[in-house]
């Protein structure tokens, strides 16, 4: 069209300078023609730009959430994504294809094994991804086989390794539409309360589980969930990501109670089996010792080795959420949560935020000498001789080397990879007792001897 167009212009301009020197016409009358002809030449370029509504071509990618009023738009927006995610679940393997993919797997190997290990090479690889079906493609790529292979001589990748990986692949999925099927906004995440509601259904599901009373499940599901909020939601948006839920290790942790034959060591170290979570809600109980079903700071005080300083104490009760002073079982799980794993970042800024007690973003020499007096306190009951001050707060910022060397941050303390040994210096004299006498523990260590032999402060 451009080129059709082009001589019209070429010969208006030439009539135009051509009959420039004759005009007679009056300078009303030019620019009115002026104008016509920009105005015609104007509109037929704007609907020839037009007529391929390229504009229109891209795609909406804003689509507003209907508003509680609007109840037929709600009911259309879940039954939408219900059928977009019943979609989803019928792309992903089932057990039969997952056999099918085995055997082809299995009658593929190339010799020689590499220990007890079946290996393919490349070729093969392809030709059972060609056998195995649409559903499989997105598996048999050139990257997936790059990302399995480990130093075979052959270039050969393990059949096993491969088939885990498509194995933890649907898993993946899986567990993502089974989330997503608690997300009632549909924006990705999970709040408190839809999380509680996956856990509650999935407590049938999980063997390890079948002891528990119906009457515990209550106190079950807010001990399960509150792991998880403790360390995916650190700002307390009370929301977490999907994606989060899926990249971390706790529902590995929660789906293992699958298993009917998990080990006592493993029961005792996830933090959501049956024995954990009895365990820290007997804790509970057991601290509660005028049973109204609430913590007072003297009750909090005997908790662990009751030797946590009374200034801790009183920020913690400054700081968390309470009720007529006294702490529920909710904030409770934070706190144990806090205590329980204090190298992880999350713990470190609780237990940092109440250490902070100016709000000021990082710890001075008077926030260390304010909490460490209250150790020196707990030392002079237990008639031990207090420790200076000076000698302990050379030595924190020995440990930790801030950037600043007045001032230590959260940044600095995760950073150090000490900020367990130091919040325990600050606020446990056990935690200080343990530090101060490492090298005698470690030397009774490797003695054989044990750490119990002494006397707890």
């Amino acid at each position: 069209m451009a080129q059709e167009e082009k001589p019209q212009w070429s010969e208006v301009l030439k009539r135009r300078l051509a009959n420039s020197q004759t005009d007679e016409r009056s300078e009303e009358e030019k620019k009115a023609e002026e104008t016509e002809l920009f105005t015609k030449y104007y509109t037929d370029w704007r609907e020839g730009r037009d007529s391929d509504k390229s504009y229109k071509t891209i795609p909406r990618f804003y689509y507003r959430l209907p508003a509680e009023d609007e109840v037929l738009l709600q009911k259309l927006r879940e039954e939408s994504r219900a059928v977009f995610l019943q979609r989803k679940s019928r792309e992903l393997l089932d057990n039969e294809e997952l056999q099918n993919l085995w055997f082809l797997l299995d009658k593929h190997q190339v010799p020689p094994l590499s220990g007890e290990e079946a290996m393919i090479n490349y070729e093969a690889y392809l030709q059972v991804g060609e056998k195995a079906g649409p559903k499989c493609g997105k598996f048999f790529t050139a990257r997936v086989y790059a990302k399995l292979l480990y130093n075979d001589p052959y270039g050969r990748i393990s059949i096993m390794q491969f088939f885990n990986y498509v194995m933890r692949k649907v898993w993946l999925h899986q567990t993502r539409i089974g989330l997503s099927l608690y997300d009632v906004a549909g924006q990705g995440y999970l709040r408190e309360s839809d999380l509680e509601n996956y856990i509650l259904e999935l407590i049938p599901t999980l063997p390890q589980l079948d002891g528990l009373e119906k009457s515990f499940y209550s106190f079950y599901v807010c001990t399960a969930v509150r792991k998880f909020f403790f360390f995916l939601d650190p700002l307390r948006t009370g929301k977490i990501k999907i994606q989060d839920i899926l990249a971390c290790s706790f529902l590995d942790d929660l789906l293992e109670l699958r298993d009917e034959e998990l080990s006592k060591e493993s029961q005792e170290s996830n933090w959501f089996s049956a024995p954990s979570a009895l365990r820290v809600y007997g804790q509970y109980l057991n601290l509660d010792k005028d049973h109204n079903g609430m913590l007072s700071k003297e009750e909090l005080s005997r908790y662990g080795t009751a030797t946590l300083t009374a200034a801790f104490l009183d920020r913690v009760f400054q700081e968390c959420l309470t009720y007529d002073g006294e702490m529920d079982y909710k904030t409770y799980l934070d706190f144990v949560l806090a205590l329980e794993n204090r190298k992880e970042p999350a713990a470190l800024q609780y237990i940092f935020k109440l250490l902070d007690m100016e709000n000021q973003g990082y710890l001075n020499v008077f926030s260390l000498n304010f909490f460490f007096r209250a150790i020196q306190e707990q030392m002079k009951l237990h008639g031990q001789e207090p420790v200076s001050f000076q000698d302990v707060k050379d030595e924190i910022f020995d440990m930790v080397k801030p950037r600043d060397p007045y001032r230590i941050t959260l940044q600095d303390l995760v950073c150090s990879c000490q900020g367990d040994t130091v919040v325990s210096i600050l606020i446990d004299l056990n935690g200080f007792w343990t530090y101060e006498n490492r090298e005698v523990l470690v030397a009774n260590d490797n003695d054989g001897g044990s750490s119990t032999d002494h006397d707890d402060p």
